[in-house]
């Protein structure tokens, strides 16, 4: 249903409220850039730390702004389950063509505990689904099992897999079919996650070359692999770059580098390092970015 490269935004701040004109300006590059989808309100959107009405307000911007030129897929996880129902019917209202739900962090759920809360999910909405798992970040690995399970619900199309394992999501691949959707959760293993039979990459250095990482799923789609290696070794120091602090510290600061949004964070999320910005500055100078 949703394939090539879809960009995980950023969520602009400026003076503690979201910044408009900024978001705007980032989507409008996004697109020009060649993007496939657009994904604001995930991880590298700083959800955990907007408040719901913003949440819904961001997504509803953002479908208004995208006009219908690529899919909006709207970030809409939590740990709780009705809270997760309510933000994928708000998705649903505001236009937006899927909903992205991580994994319910903090609580550990089992693997029925994780099948339940997403079929929950897919029972209460007609949205399009796709699971998100990021052990990192929630305390809990969705297993291939599970997810060929959940790959048989209709409404769940997909995975976002961050597992940081190429076994894992071979095994995902295997256990769910040839219809069900695997992407890139980490920029990194882009080339081999769809060399393998991924279908694409929600991903976070596409913030800063949008054309760039298009192409490279282009390529890789059409099974140029040749073309694939050769993008992603050029791509290769500015993805290390943009994962030398916890996103989206790097492609944020990246960004206000570049003039395209102000170097602002939400509490507990800080600025970077001194040592790390620094690398980061030198990075985007040998790209030209900045």
């Amino acid at each position: 249903m949703f394939t090539g490269c879809m960009t995980a935004l950023i969520t602009p701040f400026a003076g503690g409220d979201v910044d408009h004109r900024a978001l705007a300006d980032l989507i409008e590059a996004q697109i020009a850039g060649g993007v496939h989808g657009v994904v604001p309100c995930g991880s590298t959107g700083e959800a955990a730390t907007l408040t719901h009405d913003e949440h819904i307000a961001i997504v509803r911007e953002v479908v208004r702004l995208v006009r219908g030129r690529v899919p909006v897929i709207a970030g809409t996880g939590s740990n709780s389950t009705a809270e997760a129902i309510r933000l994928t019917r708000a998705a649903e209202e505001a236009g937006a063509d899927g909903a992205l739900l991580i994994s319910p962090y903090y609580n550990k759920p089992t693997q029925e505990g994780i099948y339940r809360h997403y079929a929950a999910v897919a029972e209460a909405t007609r949205l399009p689904l796709i699971v998100y798992n990021i052990p990192g970040r929630t305390s809990s690995n969705i297993s291939a099992e599970t997810m060929g399970r959940l790959s048989r619900v209709p409404s769940v199309v997909g995975v976002k897999e961050a597992s940081g394992s190429l076994a894992h999501v071979l095994e995902v691949i295997q256990a769910s079919g040839p219809d069900f959707a695997v992407y890139s959760g980490d920029d990194i293993l882009t080339l081999p996650i769809m060399a393998a039979g991924g279908k694409g990459v929600i991903a976070v250095t596409a913030n800063l070359v949008p054309r760039d990482f298009a192409t490279l799923a282009e390529a890789l789609l059409a099974g140029d692999l040749e073309r694939g290696r050769t993008l992603m070794r050029r791509l290769l120091p500015l993805v290390q770059a943009t994962s030398l602090e916890v996103n989206p510290l790097p492609v944020k600061t990246a960004l206000a580098m570049m003039g395209r949004c102000a170097e602002e964070f939400r509490l507990p999320l800080t600025c970077m390092s001194a040592p790390a910005r620094a690398t980061l500055e030198k990075v985007l100078r040998e790209y030209e970015l900045v």
